[in-house]
């Protein structure tokens, strides 16, 4: 069994309200605390990246099902959103909803069937998915569609 291990810098230069930097092998950005908490909004947050790192390991892993399971696809698109509760200064990531959006080129019930199969089974199978599992509600509202 292979690790893979990824790494990442990080420079805060001030207090709470400041701007910092991250980078890592292919992503360099400005971070800060978002203005929904009365941060200056620069740059990209923890709560965006949590996001996108759900969103993009779902997707992936989802396309990656339809593939092995022969599924003839014209697109797969996605919007997600996270849901961040602040209760007496208490910050909880409560949940993050993806919804995609899947055109299939074949226009029969038993490709509907087995598309719906793997857009569940891949929530269950992305590692960042199972990383958050018991913290974070992961749900799927997926639209599927034919050309």
């Amino acid at each position: 069994m292979a690790e893979h291990r990824f790494h990442l810098k990080a420079d805060w230069p001030g207090l709470r309200n400041d701007v910092g930097d991250i980078e890592t092998a292919n992503l360099r950005t400005k971070v800060s605390i978002p203005p929904e908490m009365d941060g200056p909004g620069i740059g990209t947050n923890p709560d965006e990246m949590l996001l996108g790192a759900s969103a993009t390991c779902y997707i992936i892993t989802l396309a990656a099902m339809l593939e092995r399971s022969r599924i003839d696809k014209k697109s797969l698109t996605m919007e997600s959103e996270g849901i961040v509760d602040v209760t007496n200064q208490v910050i909880t990531y409560k949940a993050i909803i993806h919804r995609p959006k899947l055109v299939l080129k074949k226009g029969s019930d038993k490709e509907m069937r087995k598309a719906q199969k793997l857009i569940e089974k891949a929530e269950e199978s992305c590692m960042i998915s199972r990383a958050i599992k018991g913290n974070v509600h992961v749900s799927i509202e997926p639209l599927i569609t034919f050309e």
